[in-house]
């Protein structure tokens, strides 16, 4: 048994831990105050602040200026805008760093506390448009010489494109990357996007149903309830007495909207009429509602070991982006939400120095000193583990093999190799299956391997492999499972009456060793059991070596979601005329 921790400090620690995905760049602050940086690259920061009106709320907005020496009327210099991860602040070592790095490379830097974070007023409302967009805006006007700020601080020395409309790109991470999205859709003036490691669809993120967008998911939890402790815990992280940071209708720091959708996640119902209510709004303040209002060019980088984002979410804001002819090139790093640093990855007190980091320099070469010389990379990039360099496509990989689930629990790679037969497994009220503790690693706390009960989870495995197999992308199957205590309950009007599920992939190694790849997993609320269905697993980049096999597991539980409402047994029945699938994205060899 795990050690008792008294409710409060549990509380307490994960308020702490979940701080520090604030700051995902994981740098140190420059020089704060009204003061100069002397030598080379040299600038000034200068502290402001701007009383603005965002979402129907007249909000203060704590902010520093990055001044690069020499930029002034005569000899004006583009403008990188940014802000702070959730929990953060325009002083923490990632945001503040930004301002540095490129001040010190000759851009006009404005660095801000999101609303409701630092010294920041106004009400959490999860970077929706029409408030976080709109604040940003307004940050725009200043920097476009059009606004004083609140001291009477004006600017003349950012490039300018014409009256009113600023040179300006932005970059930051997480809530600091959706925030860019929400700005160029209300302000066409914004020239360049870097959003790291941010989200597509908030309904995704928190309740993901990899089968079904349009039924509800399975709830994330340990993700979900990690961020909103530290939303709601601001006054312990940043104390204020600023009354536009207290929402007096049922939750401290947030907007109304977002308490309620924590609410019923957390309830274990989800009745029809407050469920579309629910992702309705998730997806409002999200870029899946937006994207066609955005026409600025945007370099997409996400990270591989991210359970909260995955990269499927950065795939979707790709692909739209693409479908509409803007500008847009993706990068799929190591590093996301869930760690995975690894040397020689983002940087941004040395970006030359970074792959990443060089293709961010370029992007704002070409898009905000207008370099046309500027190389702005390939359209996709991913990092391999444990292989020199980045690999590069000119598109994301399709799927290029598929795999079939044998009713003796292989994984054939030819119809007719398919055995006829059955085989069932079975839920309990608590979770048997592991794929990760999501603030483990920042809470300071081990986290055991993941693993699997049996009799709670079904899996198919292939031959050892006779080469080594890279898979870049985001696998597919196809299922087809039987519940007739399902289907009893399933057309309740309340969609925690259908089954959940999780589909994994798994790397086994000779002596039976499984990792489960960046601890990934794809929940699944089933919309039909009386109909197949498709689940589209998280991306993952993974070479399979020599001798290793591929494991595809269904599972009854996760210890980082929500489950099944009662005991709940699925049978999975095979035959060569009629079997589920799965389809691998490969960029080089085949499974056997």
């Amino acid at each position: 048994m795990s050690r008792a921790v008294p409710r409060s400090r549990k509380a307490l620690a994960l308020v702490a831990g979940a701080a520090a995905l604030a700051a995902p760049l994981a740098l140190a602050a420059p020089a704060s105050g009204a003061e100069a940086v002397p030598g080379p690259g040299a600038y000034t920061v200068t502290p402001l602040r701007f009383t603005v009106e965002a979402g129907g709320r007249s909000c203060a907005v704590d902010a520093d200026l990055y001044r690069p020496a020499g930029a002034d009327a005569v000899h004006p210099a583009p403008a990188v805008l940014a802000t702070n991860g959730f929990g953060g602040s325009k002083s923490d070592g990632s945001t503040a760093a930004i301002g540095k790095a490129f001040a010190e490379r000759g851009y006009v830097g404005l660095v801000y506390s999101g609303l409701g974070f630092g010294k920041s007023g106004c009400l959490i409302s999860l970077d929706a448009p029409e408030t976080d967009g709109r604040a940003a805006a307004r940050l725009v006007d200043f920097l476009a010489g059009g606004r004083a700020a609140d001291d009477g601080t004006r600017v003349d020395f950012v490039t300018r494109d014409g009256a009113g409309d600023p040179r300006v790109g932005m970059i930051g991470g997480s809530y600091g990357g959706a925030v860019q999205l929400a700005a160029a859709s209300v302000d066409p003036r914004v020239d360049a996007l870097v959003p790291l490691i941010t989200w597509n669809d908030l309904a995704y993120s928190l309740a993901p149903n990899a089968a079904d967008r349009a039924t509800p998911g399975v709830f994330k939890r340990q993700w979900a309830n990690g961020f909103y402790l530290m939303g709601e815990g601001q006054p312990l992280l940043s104390p204020s007495l600023d009354p536009s940071r207290i929402n007096s209708l049922g939750c401290l720091h947030f907007v109304t909207d977002v308490c309620d959708t924590v609410r019923l996640l957390n309830s274990g119902r989800y009745p029809a009429a407050e469920t579309e209510k629910m992702l309705t709004y998730a997806r409002s303040v999200s870029p899946v509602s937006y994207l066609d209002r955005i026409t600025a060019p945007t370099l997409i980088v996400q990270g591989q070991s991210d359970s909260l984002f995955n990269l499927n979410e950065a795939r979707a804001t790709y692909d739209r982006l693409r479908e509409r002819g803007v500008d847009t090139r993706m990068i799929w790093q190591s590093w996301g939400h869930s760690g995975g640093r690894r040397p020689g990855e983002l940087d941004l007190g040395d970006p030359e120095g970074s792959y990443v980091g060089r293709r961010v320099l370029a992007w704002f070469d070409r898009h905000l000193r207008k370099n046309a010389a500027a190389d702005t990379g390939p359209a996709f990039a991913w990092y391999r583990e444990g292989r020199s360099g980045y690999g590069t496509a000119d598109r994301v990989p399709a799927l290029s093999q598929k795999l079939y689930l044998s009713g003796d629990g292989k994984l054939v790679d030819d119809r007719a190799k398919v055995v006829r037969g059955s085989r069932q497994y079975g839920n309990r009220l608590v979770p048997t299956s592991h794929s990760e503790s999501s603030l483990a690693g920042t809470i300071g706390l081990p986290d055991p391997r993941p693993y699997d009960t049996p009799g709670t989870y079904l899996g198919w495995a292939s031959a050892p492999l006779t080469a080594p197999v890279d898979l870049v992308g985001a696998p597919r199957a196809t299922l087809r499972v039987v519940s007739p205590a399902i289907e009893r309950v399933q057309d309740s009007g309340d969609a925690a009456d259908k089954l959940v599920l999780f589909a994994k992939l798994y790397d086994v190694a000779p002596d039976g060793t499984k990792t489960l790849v960046n601890r990934l997993v794809a929940p699944v609320r089933v919309p039909d059991v009386t109909r197949p269905f498709t689940v589209e697993l998280p991306a993952i980049v993974h070479r399979y070596e020599t001798g290793h096999r591929l494991e595809f597991v269904v599972a009854a539980s996760d210890t980082a979601y929500s489950g099944n409402r009662g005991i709940k047994p699925v049978t999975v029945v095979s035959a060569p005329e009629s079997t589920g699938t799965l389809s691998l994205p490969l960029v080089e060899g085949r499974v056997g």
